[in-house]
């Protein structure tokens, strides 16, 4: 009777330290998301001169870049805006826009690490591993495309409020497709190579 092979390799100290390391940063970046959108959601609450990020379409605007200063048009993609106050909804939009944020950043780190934990302990594919990468592509394009769809509604009101409900800037895309097409693509490529490497795995189990 053959008795049992390993069904992983032993990781080497490098690989250890790197993935050591990887923890360390996940958590730095959890809590630094979290920091942020409460620092936002204060500032925005404290109902005066709120920094919105605002893009725009076919907007020229005069910048200080000719001879001695003089002003030269300039066509705006994106812009920082100080709005005086904020509109209710826009407001609530802001809210649900930085708590999504955190919240995406925070999921995605905790099912990150609950995958390192898990190659830290030998166990690289299995199927609740695949279930980890799956949400966590999962949760990251929720993040993608609802927090700046969220922003553009902070963005809108702001502006609206501030021209007194008379500018108009067109139809702007704010959720960036190519980026979130790439996520979905390595999200489900992610998923396949565990769920390969699972029933490879399981398969060779079987055959030992």
């Amino acid at each position: 009777m053959a008795s049992p092979r390993p069904t992983s390799r032993v990781l080497s100290r490098g690989d250890t330290a790197a993935f050591l390391f990887f923890i360390v940063l996940g958590v730095g970046l959890a809590v630094w998301a979290v920091v942020h959108s409460v620092t936002r959601i204060a500032e925005a609450l404290s109902g005066r001169d709120v920094r919105v990020s605002a893009p725009f379409l076919d907007t020229v605007a005069q910048a200080p870049l000719g001879p001695g200063g003089a002003p030269m048009p300039v066509e705006l993609g994106i812009g920082v805006i100080v709005a005086p106050e904020l509109p209710i909804a826009s407001l609530w939009a802001l809210v649900i826009a930085e708590v999504l944020f955190a919240a995406v950043v925070v999921t995605v780190v905790v099912l990150l690490l609950l995958l390192t934990a898990d190659i830290l302990r030998g166990r690289i594919f299995s199927r609740r591993n695949t279930g980890l990468v799956a949400a966590a592509g999962t949760v990251t394009l929720v993040g993608l495309a609802g927090v700046p769809f969220f922003q553009n509604m902070v963005a809108n009101g702001a502006l609206a409020r501030m021209s007194d409900y008379t500018y108009d800037r067109g139809l702007v895309q704010v959720i960036e497709l190519p980026m979130l097409f790439g996520a979905a693509f390595v999200a489900a490529l992610a998923s396949t190579v565990f769920t390969v490497g699972d029933r490879l795995q399981r398969d060779t189990e079987g055959l030992v």
